[in-house]
């Protein structure tokens, strides 16, 4: 039950960074507005994958906190490095969104995180 949470946290990772990579401008657009939709959909897509967690791991309901927990390790620690190397990572990108970034990081795998807890306890 260890790896599958694993390699999706890694598939996670990937796919956040290559959305930052390609489309990286679109999320970092000046007024409140952009900022306040951007940590929506990141609430809004966290919240949803740790409520489905265990159903996207075909795991019992009461795991989801568990797996949920296994799979933001790696992107966790995969997001805090590429915010510590932002303008390597993503060189058409203000340095200074560094912080924004790895807000919005810590934003989703927290909302992910509660909605497993969540999940968890109404098992």
């Amino acid at each position: 039950m260890t790896v599958k949470p694993l390699g999706l946290g890694f598939v996670i990772a990937a796919a956040i960074f290559a959305l930052f990579w390609l489309a990286g401008p679109w999320f970092f657009q000046e007024g409140r507005r952009p900022f306040q939709l951007n940590f929506t959909a990141g609430a809004a897509l966290g919240l949803g994958l740790g409520l489905s967690i265990d159903r996207i791991l075909r795991v019992p309901r009461k795991a989801a906190s568990h797996v949920m927990g296994l799979a933001a390790v790696p992107g966790m620690l995969i997001m805090a490095a590429v915010g510590s190397h932002f303008a390597v990572f993503f060189p058409r990108l203000d340095p200074g969104l560094d912080k924004v970034f790895g807000s919005l990081m810590l934003w989703f795998y927290g909302f992910a995180l509660s909605g497993a807890l969540w999940a968890a306890r109404r098992a």
